[in-house]
């Protein structure tokens, strides 16, 4: 069975891009364009993964993520920021209400798949915590994945 993906974006080009993208990769698509339909959508749909926008018109994807974080129904989901806002403190602020990566807009398929295959992973096979690791898609990236239970390999 196909992961599922939840995609909160209100632009309606990026959205279509992303969905197009993800349905490639062999992903189930769950669309919402605004942070209030995201977090309804998380909650009735239980997808397995959320990729969101941080500007959104109705709330900031980051409050929506804190929200979806304070709920014991959703807060085992991880979810992506995927926005085109690129100063640190937007990052910082993502990654401490619990997101689990943080991608500036435009995000080429490679590191999107890698992203996604990343913050999908079992528990037991992910090395060190997800909230650490901030990707960019102007720097090389290496994800080291030990296959030792829960031993980083730094």
């Amino acid at each position: 069975m196909a992961k599922r993906i939840l995609i909160v974006e209100d632009n309606e080009d990026s959205r279509f891009i992303l969905v197009a993208t993800l349905r490639g990769l062999g992903y189930e698509t769950i669309e919402a364009e605004t942070g209030t339909k995201g977090v309804e959508k998380a909650l009735t749909e239980k997808p397995d993964l959320i990729v969101m926008d941080l500007g959104l018109p109705d709330i900031r994807g980051i409050d929506a993520a804190r929200g979806l974080k304070n709920n014991l129904i959703t807060a085992h989901i991880p979810i992506i920021a995927h926005t085109a806002w690129g100063a640190s403190q937007w990052k910082e602020e993502a990654l401490n209400v619990g997101m689990a990566c943080y991608l500036e807009k435009p995000v080429d398929r490679k590191l999107m798949k890698a992203t996604i295959e990343k913050c999908l992973l079992p528990e037991e096979r992910k090395s060190g915590k997800e909230a650490e690791i901030i990707f960019e898609q102007k720097k090389p990236m290496t994800l080291r994945i030990s296959q030792d239970e829960g031993k980083r390999n730094d």
